[in-house]
């Protein structure tokens, strides 16, 4: 019973992932169709300006378009992220390949990758780096103690 057991939830772990991954494609999709709105928006109102001999100013009439552009540009490259790392994958630091998160070199450009840390030990890092004053010692032992067995147990 064990085998089918592990198998049903392997099944349902990775239709979880297709299902997350599928969702993430569909809004970045989305978000590059209302980009692509915004772009043609932003070029309708240059070209009218330009008829009608005005002049145009880019932070007062393009404002709006603008910052949302950059908006929803933050939200497929966050999407993307999670995308990789939904897939193990990370992007190569000098040629952006997709490449699987362990890897030490990228196979396409051959640069060495820095290793990720995880979040308790980027936590770890700032508490050692941390001037803390002397009634502070004990309680930021605890706090470095219950991060150490938090990612012991990751």
């Amino acid at each position: 019973m064990g085998f089918f057991n592990d198998l049903g939830k392997k099944t349902t772990e990775t239709t979880s992932k297709i299902a997350k991954e599928t969702k993430l494609k569909m809004k970045i999709s989305e978000n590059k169709g209302k980009i692509k709105e915004l772009y043609e928006d932003i070029g309708t109102k240059v070209y009218e300006k330009y008829i009608r001999e005005e002049n145009i100013n880019i932070k007062e009439d393009l404002a709006e378009q603008c910052s949302k552009i950059k908006e929803l540009s933050v939200e497929v490259e966050e999407a993307r992220k999670e995308i990789l790392k939904l897939n193990n994958k990370k992007l190569c630091e000098k040629c952006f390949a997709q490449i699987d998160k362990d890897m030490q070199f990228c196979p396409k450009c051959g640069e060495k990758q820095n290793e990720e840390k995880t979040v308790f030990e980027n936590a770890e890092e700032k508490l050692e780096n941390a001037e803390i004053s002397l009634e502070n010692v004990k309680e930021a032992e605890i706090v470095k103690e219950e991060l150490e067995q938090k990612n012991n147990e990751q």
